[in-house]
């Protein structure tokens, strides 16, 4: 394991030799062009005093640069560990299987790799996700009519007691409570910048969060106590639709929304949000501009409280909202995803004018 970075001389050589053992340890930042590559980018290489190396994608954003089109560098964000694909694709060919550190060994993986691996991408462990899908299998189960027992079984839980404080830990509620109770459904959405959960019911969705913003633990608990529901792991026709437009957004192909969203918050909270998805994509306001249209210039601190809240990123796009003076402000999902979005919307607006001018 590499423990120091190494220096730019030798990631150089990498670059010309395509050297597969850098890949997602460093990127390569062209100069002359702007754009900055993986290290096993098949483009024409660089002149050496062309290149910086930054060693995490939000440092090349900062600095300006763009992901180049051909090596995609952001487009598999987290993916280029194999002990993460692997594991999930093991998970998913068997979730209802109970896992321990010992069948992470016998797969031929380092426990201690595994859990920063899987933290750094899903802000918790494989094991932890692993007992998730496990718990969400058996709710499903009990909210389908099974006995406790059944579903305890079928979750792979030796003792009821233990069951019993899982289900509760995780909605809230006793296993006998959930055949009655209304069921939210949570779901992994890859982005171009980064894994989102995604949480929505059968009619509308109710949170949309970058998987390592601090805040979502806290989410998740205001949402289950604010809405009543269970929050188990799964899709819903929602889901599909919310992947469906978020994959068009991010390919450049749509800046508009059309999922249903559900209601939160308060009667102020809510129309500051739907005052922000009233501010066209590629444009910006400023939080006294924002409280002046909502006819209360007064309150931008409770404006800019509310955006902080904003609970469904992207698409109630809190990222279009920046200071007076044009400075980006804070941003819950990390101040080079808010510049990455606002920079991909421009060039979104950018290329339909261009279009429309060539018609």
């Amino acid at each position: 394991m590499m423990l120091t970075r190494p220096d730019d001389d030798t990631l150089y050589q990498a670059l010309l030799c395509r050297d597969a053992a850098y890949e997602g340890f460093a990127f390569v930042c062209v100069t002359s062009t702007g754009i900055f590559c993986r290290l096993t980018c098949p483009a024409r290489k660089p002149r050496r005093d062309n290149c910086r190396f930054e060693t995490a994608i939000a440092a090349c954003l900062e600095a300006g640069f763009r992901p180049c089109k051909r090596c995609r560098p952001m487009l598999r964000y987290g993916d280029t560990d194999p002990a993460v694909t692997g594991l999930l694709s093991a998970l998913d060919a068997e979730p209802a299987r109970r896992r321990t550190e010992r069948d992470i060994v016998a797969l031929g993986h380092d426990t201690s790799t595994v859990r920063r691996a899987f933290k750094r991408r899903f802000g918790m462990s494989f094991l932890e996700i692993a007992r998730l899908r496990r718990i969400s299998s058996a709710t499903m189960t009990l909210h389908e009519g099974a006995s406790v027992i059944e579903a305890q079984l079928d979750a792979g839980f030796e003792s009821g007691s233990g069951f019993r404080s899982a289900i509760n830990q995780l909605l809230g509620a006793t296993p006998q409570a959930i055949r009655s109770q209304s069921l939210m459904k949570a779901h992994w959405i890859e982005t171009s910048i980064g894994p989102m959960l995604c949480i929505a019911c059968e009619h509308a969705l109710h949170l949309l969060e970058f998987a390592d913003r601090p805040a979502l633990p806290t989410e998740l608990k205001r949402l289950q106590q604010r809405s009543g529901h269970g929050i188990i792991m799964g899709r819903t026709i929602v889901t599909e639709q919310v992947e469906e437009e978020l994959a068009d957004y991010f390919a450049g192909r749509a800046g508009t929304f059309t999922v249903r969203i559900g209601s939160h918050g308060t009667p102020f909270e809510r129309d500051v949000w739907r005052a922000l998805q009233a501010i066209p994509a590629g444009q910006s306001q400023s939080y006294s501009s924002l409280a002046a249209s909502l006819g209360r210039p007064s309150a931008v601190r409770a404006v800019a409280r509310t955006n902080g809240a904003n609970q469904i990123a992207v698409i109630i796009p809190c990222h279009r909202v920046i200071g007076a003076d044009g400075s980006l402000t804070g941003y819950g999902g990390g101040l080079w995803r808010k510049q990455w979005l606002i920079r991909h919307e421009q060039q979104m607006q950018g290329m339909a004018a261009g279009t429309h001018q060539i018609r």
